[in-house]
């Protein structure tokens, strides 16, 4: 599958506005939920979501090197229209033109990459988000097929070293892929979530 900086775009929006919606469903008493990233509420998880929202859309921009752009916010007393208000940012901020032939600076990954690389790792990440939050609430996110197999050709790339996985890192170890696994599952697991250990009810 070969996808260009502009299709990774279109793949991330789709994906950020899944997440948006996700997290949009969760109610005053499912802030403290645990979530299948470890160690994590879904107050926090969002946090996390929120920052790094913000932090590419400043590298979108020119600005990833300012460590305040990755600074989780300090108010999360909202944190569905807070998680709302940076996904519309970065949204916007990749939609501007030539974003995806730009260079973006992520300090968490040690440097400069590509900017349709770049997104294509924001791309992956939000994809697995938009699972977190919904695994957390007991559902699951709504995601085209095409988005799905497209987040897989990412996730096969991602390096697994031992290394470059687990606590301090943005993914676990990758766990062993079931035959027979669709998209969704196999890069789940590449990155290290146990879909099984989060069922949706009902």
């Amino acid at each position: 599958m070969t996808l260009t900086g502009a299709d990774f775009v279109e793949l991330d929006r789709i994906a950020v506005q899944e997440a948006v919606r996700v997290v949009d469903l969760a109610t005053d008493t499912d802030w403290t939920r645990d979530t299948p990233c470890a160690g994590w509420t879904l107050r926090q998880l969002v946090a996390h979501m929120t920052a790094q929202h913000v932090g590419f859309a400043a590298a979108a921009r020119g600005a990833g090197r300012e460590p305040e752009h990755w600074r989780q916010p300090e108010d999360m007393s909202e944190p569905a229209r807070v998680h709302r208000s940076a996904a519309a940012s970065v949204l916007s901020a990749f939609a501007e033109p030539g974003a995806a032939r730009r260079e973006f600076t992520l300090p968490e990954l040690g440097g400069g990459f590509p900017g349709g690389r770049a997104i294509s790792f924001h791309f992956v990440d939000y994809v697995v988000h938009a699972w977190d939050v919904a695994a957390a609430l007991g559902t699951r996110p709504e995601l085209p097929e095409h988005v799905l197999v497209a987040a897989l050709a990412v996730a096969r790339r991602v390096p697994t070293d031992p290394g470059r996985r687990g606590p301090g890192f943005a993914f676990a170890p990758a766990l062993e892929v079931p035959e027979g696994s669709g998209p969704l599952e196999e890069a789940l697991r590449l990155l290290g979530r146990s879909p099984e250990q989060w069922p949706a009810r009902g």
